[in-house]
């Protein structure tokens, strides 16, 4: 594809993607508005005076006496400038708090979709080689367990077991608090609070893409030029890697490719099981705070993400298989 043609297919993208997180920003912002409660009686029971005259100014302030479309208007005016707004729960602006808390989540929702991918993958491929046999059956008893098994109950087990039982693991935060560690020893730290969230999250979605892996690879491999190929007398090992693995990866990225997005949305439930200090668990305590700037702006960060995720996808296509032209 030439790059021209990636050109034409980047901007023809990007225009729909504006639409897309235009709709989504809408919507949430209505569903949000439509929500009983709002930061003004929230602020005004944690002071204790709910008066009238106290709760007309504290609406004024965040301009919630202000009409529905009037307030809808002014959110998107600020969100093109890429101001989304301000807390009042914390007193600062709600891109401060995300940029802080953004970094963490997209290390644990990358560590979780890496893990998930090549192992559901691996564990696919090695079932479709060994179909009918003990492997096979308990790879897919293995893969159904964790897609059958809520997520907070797997990170409740795996607490229990490494982190109380054998204590190799520690089970909560994203680091020691008061080690004052640095370099490799503080990357270290991290790794070791990191391992079981990123399994909590990941093991669920490496069942899908092990099933998914497994199923593809079934069908590719019946298919006539890889009969060919047996017959032409190529290697058994060369066959699956380079017929029949690379094209049976095409369904395994369009759903991870979707997946991806519904990652960060996933790791609300986890980063608060482990007090993982990342947009999920910022989004969770804005919910229990009413703090709408806070909510609206976590959601339009999800959004990008998940724009940017399924246009990777698709540029992903051509590389794994060349006959995609995503143009």
């Amino acid at each position: 594809m030439g790059a021209g043609a990636l050109a034409a297919f980047l901007a023809q993208r990007t225009v729909k993607a504006a639409f897309v997180i235009l709709g989504v920003v809408v919507f949430q912002f209505v569903l949000i508005r439509l929500a009983p409660g709002d930061p003004a009686s929230v602020i005004a029971g944690q002071s204790g005076a709910a008066d009238p005259l106290f709760m007309a100014q504290l609406r004024e302030q965040f301009g919630l006496d202000r009409p529905l479309w009037e307030q809808l208007l002014i959110y998107l005016r600020d969100i093109l400038t890429l101001d989304l707004g301000f807390s009042h729960r914390q007193q600062r602006t709600v891109a401060s708090l995300i940029g802080e808390r953004l970094p963490a989540t997209l290390l644990l929702t990358g560590a979780a979709f890496a893990f998930a991918l090549v192992g559901g993958v691996a564990l696919g491929v090695a079932a479709s080689r060994r179909v009918g046999r003990p492997a096979d059956s308990a790879i897919t008893v293995i893969a159904l367990t964790f897609y059958a098994t809520p997520i907070f109950w797997v990170g409740l087990l795996l607490v229990l077991v490494f982190s109380v039982w054998l204590e190799w693991l520690p089970s909560f935060g994203m680091f020691t608090v008061g080690a004052d560690l640095t370099g490799a020893a503080y990357a270290l730290d991290v790794a070791k609070h990191l391992i079981l969230p990123a399994l909590t999250l990941g093991l669920f979605f490496l069942a899908i893409y092990a099933r998914l892996a497994r199923a593809s690879m079934l069908e590719v491999a019946d298919q006539d030029f890889v009969r060919t190929a047996r017959a032409k007398g190529v290697p058994e090992g060369r066959i699956v890697r380079v017929h029949v693995l690379r094209n049976a990866l095409l369904p395994v990225i369009t759903f991870a490719g979707i997946q991806a997005g519904q990652l960060v949305g996933g790791s609300i439930l986890v980063e608060t099981v482990f007090a993982w200090p990342g947009i999920g668990r910022l989004a969770f305590e804005a919910l229990l705070a009413r703090d709408y700037a806070v909510l609206l702006g976590v959601f339009f960060c999800t959004a990008v993400m998940v724009v940017v995720f399924n246009l990777v996808t698709d540029l992903l296509y051509a590389v794994v298989d060349p006959r995609v032209e995503v143009a």
